[in-house]
């Protein structure tokens, strides 16, 4: 079979699979391994924001939405050519990806016979239903409850270590200028993780707020997780907003590899946030996962 990722987490639960070598296309921002990309096509481009501030990408993408612009390029005709029996996209998020309605107007332009699958999860259980929804959809379907079902073993474990433990504030920071309070599955990956998710939006898209609404949420512990940014990113950011909360624990997360893709590193994720809010319940926090800044 003949994969296309529109999307990173997509990539991800496709290499998980042991699917790798039946991809064939991806997006500029899909991380791929070294023993792999001689074999992939990048059929989908954007702006290269690295070098822009959180506030510069914030107006960058909302003049495109505001203009009905999309914040990605599909190339067609490099789709065209791969001959795709499956594309992996979403509609969860016009931020992340290419929306799977535009995708699907393209294969449909192009004759190409391939299934779209759409992967839009707001919540921890769902984002394991889309692991099995790739599974079913790419013949692999023992894989996937495999998969799932290590993955469910993995939280727990978590939750067996920290039950009964007090249970501090967390507040998660999706993106600082202007600051988003985290929503979709983030906040389960906190209550897994043993804190009480405060600010948040549980299963709903995240949605800016303001400083002094975070601070009314009262949180022990911050944990800034900027969406696009892995740790030494979001570790700068999260010294200059660590003022805002003169009574908290500031923590930088490397957003990308630990919370904001839906896939399988978010149980990677909640070790992590278990090991920031209870050392000495879980193994230790890896140094590569997350840093306090206060």
């Amino acid at each position: 079979m003949r994969l296309v990722s529109l999307l990173p987490s997509a990539t991800e639960i496709v290499y998980a699979l042991g699917l790798g070598d039946e991809l064939v296309g991806v997006t500029f921002e899909c991380e791929v391994p070294a023993a792999h990309r001689a074999d992939v096509t990048v059929v989908v481009g954007g702006r290269d924001t690295r070098g822009m501030s959180p506030g510069e990408i914030d107006a960058y993408v909302r003049e495109r939405l505001a203009a009905g612009a999309d914040l990605y390029t599909l190339h067609a005709g490099a789709l065209a050519e791969l001959d795709p029996d499956l594309i992996l996209t979403q509609d969860l998020c016009r931020v992340c990806a290419l929306p799977s309605g535009r995708v699907a107007d393209a294969v449909d332009h192009l004759g190409a016979p391939a299934d779209v699958l759409s992967l839009d999860p707001y919540t921890l259980d769902d984002v394991l239903g889309t692991i099995r929804a790739v599974g079913a959809a790419a013949r692999v379907p023992e894989r996937a409850e495999a998969l799932v079902d290590g993955l469910r073993a993995r939280l727990a474990a978590i939750g067996a270590a920290v039950v009964g433990r007090p249970r501090r504030r967390v507040a998660v920071v999706e993106w600082v200028d202007p600051p988003f309070g985290a929503g979709h599955w983030i906040p389960d990956l906190v209550d897994v993780a043993g804190g009480t998710p405060v600010a948040t939006h549980p299963g709903a898209r995240s949605t800016p707020t303001t400083w002094a609404d975070l601070r009314a949420a009262d949180p022990e512990v911050v944990l800034v997780a900027p969406c696009g940014f892995h740790l030494d990113g979001a570790a700068d950011q999260a010294a200059e907003v660590a003022g805002q909360f003169p009574g908290a624990e500031v923590w930088a997360l490397d957003a990308d590899a630990l919370i904001v893709r839906a896939g399988p590193r978010l149980v990677d994720g909640a070790e992590a946030i278990a090991a920031i809010l209870h050392p000495d319940a879980v193994p230790p926090l890896s140094p590569t996962a997350a840093r306090r800044v206060s």
